[in-house]
């Protein structure tokens, strides 16, 4: 059974970085599109950005290019998320998801496409 566990989430000031890490078990991470998710509360689940099965391309979402960068590294079986820049409006919980097949990026309700989630990691952005 594939499991996911995010971890590197935390506490950091406007302008700062954080990197999250969505660690893969029972699966290769090379197999599966990988998609961040983040929630933050009272608003909408909103992909953040998704790494295709090998081969395929990256996505990000409009209010992140440029400051997000998503990476595999199939020797750790892990996705990492490189946050810099960091905004307030950056805080949420961010969830790692997996799925066989491509991302469904732009899909309405995208995130009822994955199967695997991790446990989720909180990002808090605030001085």
């Amino acid at each position: 059974q594939l499991q996911l566990v995010e971890s590197g989430g935390g506490l950091v000031q406007p302008g700062g970085s954080l990197r999250l890490s969505c660690a893969l078990s029972g699966g290769a991470v090379d197999y599966y599109a990988i998609t961040w998710f983040r929630q933050a509360p009272g608003q909408e689940r909103e992909g953040v950005s998704c790494i295709n099965r090998a081969g395929g391309g990256i996505n990000y979402g409009d209010s992140v290019k440029g400051r997000f960068t998503i990476s595999r590294d199939k020797a750790l079986n892990t996705v990492y998320l490189q946050m810099d820049d960091l905004k307030p409006e950056d805080t949420a919980v961010y969830h790692c998801a997996a799925r066989e097949g491509t991302t469904g990026w732009g899909s309405r309700a995208m995130w009822l496409l994955y199967d695997d989630w991790g446990q989720g990691t909180q990002v808090t952005v605030s001085s």
